[in-house]
C-alpha cells in the first residue's frame, strides 16, 4: 500500500508501498517487549527501485528506516518498451522467481510482493512465477536478484567484442533506447514537479 501519511510539501518524488508489517515478541522479566519490521519498496516508476527492511518499537518509525534503506539500496532497471529486455530467474535463499517479458498491453502479471517492485521501478508489462519459498522476503530479494542480473545489448556486446547489431535485433535496440529516453523525460519532469528546476536548465536559471 502506499503512504499518504505526508504532507503535500513534504511529499516524496518517490513511490513508497508498505509490502508487510511484522510484529515481533521479546520474553523478559516483567513480560513481553514488542518491536515491528516493516518491508517497503520505493520506486521513482522511471527504471530506478529499491528494497529496504526497517525495524523499530513503533510502526512508524519502522517504516520510515525501512524507507531510508530502500532509497540507499536503489538501482537501475534496465527495460526494453514497457516490459524488460530479456527472461531470468532470480534466486536468493529459498526464494526463485521467474521474469519473463510480455508484449505491451500484458500487463503486470504477478503476486503481491513482485507486483510492487516492478510497478514501482515503472515496469508495465511482465509475467512471473514464484517457483520457490513462499515467504514474502525471499520472494522480493530473488526478484530483485533477477532485476539487477537484466543484461542491456551494450552490455553484451561489450563483453563479447562484437557491436550491437549482432548481439540484438534492430527492434529490441530501438525499443530499449526507446524506454531510456522515456524514463529520463520522466525523472526530469518528476524534478521539474518537486523542485521547480529541470536538469539542463541553462545557467542555474529557473
Amino acid at each position: 500500500m502506499r503512504r499518504y501519511d505526508a504532507r503535500n510539501e513534504d511529499k516524496s518524488p518517490y513511490e513508497e508501498r508498505v509490502i508487510s508489517i511484522n510484529r515481533v515478541a521479546k520474553v523478559v522479566r516483567g513480560g513481553r517487549r514488542f518491536s515491528f519490521a516493516a518491508l517497503v519498496v520505493v520506486g521513482d516508476g522511471a527504471g530506478r527501485v529499491g528494497v529496504g527492511y526497517g525495524k523499530a518499537k513503533e510502526v512508524p518509525s519502522a517504516i520510515a528506516k525501512g524507507v531510508e534503506e530502500a532509497r540507499r539500496k536503489m538501482f537501475e532497471v534496465p527495460m526494453m518498451g514497457t516490459t524488460i529486455p530479456h527472461e531470468i530467474i532470480g534466486e536468493a535463499g529459498a526464494g526463485v522467481v521467474l521474469l519473463k517479458p510480455a508484449a505491451p498491453g500484458t500487463g503486470v502479471i504477478a503476486g503481491g510482493p513482485v507486483r510492487a517492485l516492478v510497478e514501482c521501478a515503472g515496469i508495465k508489462d511482465i509475467l512471473s512465477k514464484s517457483l520457490g519459498s513462499s515467504n514474502q522476503i525471499n520472494i522480493l530479494k530473488a526478484a530483485v536478484s533477477g532485476l539487477q542480473g537484466l543484461r542491456k545489448p551494450d552490455d553484451v556486446a561489450r563483453s563479447r567484442g562484437r557491436a550491437v547489431h549482432q548481439v540484438a535485433p534492430k527492434p529490441m535496440v530501438d525499443a530499449i533506447a526507446a524506454a531510456e529516453e522515456r524514463t529520463n523525460a520522466a525523472r526530469a519532469a518528476a524534478l521539474q514537479e518537486q523542485y521547480g528546476v529541470t536538469e539542463a536548465s541553462p545557467g542555474g536559471a529557473r
